[in-house]
């Protein structure tokens, strides 16, 4: 769904703003006012939201913990454990080598936004199934 954003008149430092256009030029597709939303956002929740940080991918940008895996990579984890409850952290924890207050920053985040991680872990499934149809159609060529 696209909106119409809110109009907000806001006045940057013109150091800023060309250090701000120069990164839009350098980024296909971006335009200022993307990525300075883009930038506000991932700032508030940066804030919201200490020990988790952003980085770009094959996939595009994405939630993670600061020098840790990606916060989708985390949820699946927590996911696909036979255990539960504070248990359920304790062992992802263990299985991704993390501190436990990592696991939770994860977990609150989720909490935050759901969709979106539920998304990159659905593109995720769906990009492992391809790949292993693709290395069984190859055995078979072998065969």
């Amino acid at each position: 769904m696209h909106y119409m954003g809110a109009p907000l008149s806001i006045r940057f430092d013109p150091e800023l703003l060309a250090r701000l256009r120069r990164r839009a030029q350098a980024l296909p597709g971006a335009t200022v006012s993307g990525l300075a939303q883009r930038l506000v956002d991932e700032g508030l929740r940066q804030a919201e939201h200490p020990g988790v940080t952003f980085k770009d991918g094959p996939t595009g940008r994405r939630a993670a913990l600061v020098t840790g895996p990606d916060l989708w990579e985390v949820i699946k984890t927590l996911r696909e454990l036979d255990e539960r409850g504070p248990r359920a952290v304790e062992a992802a924890a263990e299985l991704l080598n993390l501190p436990v207050a990592k696991v939770r920053t994860a977990l609150r985040y989720y909490l935050d936004y759901r969709e979106e991680i539920d998304a990159e872990i659905e593109q995720a499934d769906a990009e492992s199934r391809a790949a292993e149809e693709a290395d069984q159609a190859q055995l078979r060529l072998l065969a």
